[in-house]
């Protein structure tokens, strides 16, 4: 090793060591050290020495989150000690008799220590360390049996890739619960309603199909997490005496334990905790369906045992569905941030899971006709983990006499102007654009937000009354701001207005990711904004960019490459851009990734259609695309290949029709293989 790799090698050891540092207190003790700005060049600093040293790369350095190629399946993992599940109690008297049990084997009726925590909602999952590295992930599974997602788990950043601290095993097998948080699932299901595509049920759902995608790169831009709350089996160090001591020294690791987790004895201290996790449950940031109830000590677990598939020594207390029966007094109609009309229930308010509820969302119009939703209707109200809870369904036995049909609008709610409906699509939209005050706040709100400009204290609110008094007309408008302006408006004196423009000018120090993120652009999110920046390199070149070419790039397809086009050929959007930029909005340069060559299909334009076995059709739509093939909705003459699954429609007969060569996906896995070898070992 040269003396330049050396250095190179040091440096790369001890930015690994910063970042992880700094992710750990972002992401697991939820308190930043550094602004993220300042991480972000951490970060591009190590990136550019792993380029130009590939040998200082190691598997567990924090680059290596971006999600790999897809895989083919999941291979299966056998674990080593089963993860089992638990026997439930619904009541307090259900928890006494548990402890009552567990008196009576021991033959000692004194009160029990037990350690409570909730009982997340999410998809169990069981990580493997050597030497402190992670080197496996897997599913639950049947409990005997999961499935390796080794690959998913890396791009969750709240997991370490190596263990930190002192007294590392050489062996540690740790298990706990991989959720999506309540605020990153309603971004996700805001991004399915925005592309017309089927909504999860809840964060639950979500986080399953996130951790059971065969693309890891999909699954690296859903924002998951994980809480430890448990070790499988350990080498080469001592297993704590107490659970709560297992919680910490997990904790002493750099693994994320929930901080409500807590200590308590005997079975009526155990039914109060139940009692006050219930009551905290709406204020919490990710879904609990109860609370989990463990004998304390290691020692008298091991002593108490198993029956059949559960431990003696542990339960989980269940709460009560978060469901509720009430009546829709009205829908009223919102507009979002790219002229999306969502309707929303006006509820009689009732009560779900400890919170009045009184709104309910019902998705868009296509929602409405499948429910047969109408005005006056008994419906019941399911608080799946939105923003605002929705419809799930209509109790047609309760259906009143003055039931009635919800009117289609025709005029946007807030600018009046005439809403475009169209065909095959599920959305309605008001194409007023920035003209329309809703889409004004929306876009604003988007620009400032954490993952575009991070625009720190300058919230919905203040963004509201901006645009109410006229102060703001686009985003540029903000950066001519000045303190006076802001103090004089509600809830802000001179320190905050000063907060708020020194937060500003901050935020024009920022990537060419985040600004393509943060314009707001249709179907652009921020992997899309990723893909874009590493692409083309600068601004310029995407505004240049025409659709074919847009369609070259991994990800983006013909609706998606339409969109933005036509997003850099409007006046108001490039006047806007120039204004941002006069304002001193820059970054650093770019390098251009390279794509790679050998596919067979490159330049083929394909359509899949039918249900699919081998993996989902955005799955297979990605696959084609990393390899150069356009994937279009429609089949024409310019068709090359129809994908047929089962279940195939119109779209085949019309194929054809007109001579479209009709493939299997058997068919196309061979054809997406069909590539150079050194290409091949990715797939």
């Amino acid at each position: 090793m040269s003396a330049e790799t050396t250095t190179a090698a040091k440096e790369a050891a001890s930015l690994r060591n910063n970042i992880n540092e700094h992710s750990y207190r972002y992401y697991v003790l939820d308190a930043p050290s550094i602004p993220d700005n300042d991480y972000d060049r951490l970060f591009r600093r190590l990136q550019e020495l792993e380029k130009n040293f590939p040998e200082v790369l190691v598997l567990e350095s924090p680059t290596q989150r971006v999600g790999e190629k897809p895989q083919p399946h999941f291979d299966e993992v056998k674990h080593e000690v089963p993860m089992l599940s638990l026997g439930n109690a619904f009541d307090s008297e259900e928890l006494g008799d548990f402890e009552k049990g567990i008196q009576k084997q021991l033959s000692d009726t004194s009160p029990l220590a037990y350690t409570c925590e909730p009982k997340l909602d999410g998809l169990a999952v069981s990580l493997l360390y050597e030497n402190g590295k992670l080197v496996r992930a897997a599913t639950r599974g049947d409990g005997s049996t999961g499935e390796n997602i080794t690959s998913n788990v890396r791009t969750i950043r709240s997991i370490p890739l190596a263990l930190m601290g002192e007294n590392i095993p050489r062996k540690l097998e740790v298990r706990g619960e991989v959720i999506l948080p309540l605020q990153g699932f309603s971004q996700l299901n805001s991004k399915q309603i925005g592309k017309g595509e089927k909504v999860f049920a809840n964060p639950r759902n979500a986080a399953a199909g996130s951790l059971r995608q065969l693309d890891s790169r999909i699954t690296a831009t859903r924002p998951l997490d994980m809480y430890c709350y448990a070790i499988g089996w350990m080498e080469g160090e001592s297993l704590p005496a107490t659970h709560g001591e297992v919680l910490a020294y997990l904790k002493s690791l750099g693994l994320k334990v929930n901080p409500e987790a807590a200590q308590v004895t005997g079975a009526e201290a155990v039914a109060e905790y139940c009692r006050a996790m219930a009551e905290k449950r709406s204020t919490l940031a990710y879904e609990i369906d109860g609370v989990v109830v463990k004998v304390d000590s290691l020692a008298l677990q091991a002593k108490l045992g198993f029956v059949t598939r559960a431990p003696r020594w542990a339960i989980a207390y269940k709460f009560p569905a978060e469901e509720a029966v009430t009546q829709i007094l009205d829908v009223d109609f919102q507009v979002g941030r790219t002229g999306a009309i969502t309707p929303v229930a006006r509820l009689k308010p009732v009560s779900v899971g400890g919170v009045t509820v009184s709104n309910a969302t019902l998705h868009n119009l296509d929602e409405i006709k499948r429910l047969d939703v109408r005005i006056n209707d008994f419906v019941v109200i399911c608080r799946a983990g939105d923003v605002i809870p929705e419809v799930q369904r209509v109790v047609m036995a309760q259906r009143p006499d003055n039931a009635t049909q919800i009117p289609q609008p025709k005029h946007c709610p807030v600018c009046n102007s005439e809403l475009e409906y169209t065909e095959g699509e599920v959305i309605v939209r008001c194409d007023a654009g920035l003209a329309c005050q809703a889409q004004l706040k929306e876009a604003i709100k988007h620009f400032v937000s954490r993952r575009a400009l991070d625009v720190e204290g300058l919230g919905a609110k203040l963004v509201d009354q901006l645009v109410d008094e006229g102060l703001v007309n686009n985003v540029a408008e903000l950066y001519h701001l000045n303190v006076e302006q802001l103090s004089k408006l509600e809830r802000m004196g001179p320190k905050s207005a000063q907060n708020v423009k020194d937060a500003l000018d901050k935020s024009k120090q920022t990537s060419l990711q985040r600004f393509l993120y943060s314009l707001g652009i249709r179907e652009v999110g921020d992997a899309t904004a990723l893909a874009l920046a590493r692409n083309f390199g600068s601004l310029e070149k995407i505004q240049a960019a025409n659709e074919e070419v847009l369609m070259a790039v991994d990800d983006i397809g013909p609706i998606v490459a339409q969109h933005i086009h036509h997003f850099f050929q409007q006046e108001e959007n490039i006047n806007v851009i120039h204004s941002l930029l006069d304002a001193g909005l820059e970054w650093d340069p770019v390098p251009v990734v390279a794509k790679s060559e050998g596919s067979q299909v490159a330049g083929k334009t394909f359509v899949i259609t039918g249900t699919l076995a081998l993996f989902t059709r955005e799955q297979a739509k990605a696959k084609l695309q990393e390899q150069g093939a356009k994937v279009s909705g429609s089949v024409s003459k310019k068709t090359d290949y129809l994908v047929a699954g089962e279940e195939a429609g119109s779209k085949l007969s019309k194929a054809q029709s007109l001579g479209v060569e009709v493939i299997d996906e058997q068919q196309l896995q061979e054809l997406l293989t069909l590539i150079q070898p050194h290409a091949k070992e990715n797939l």
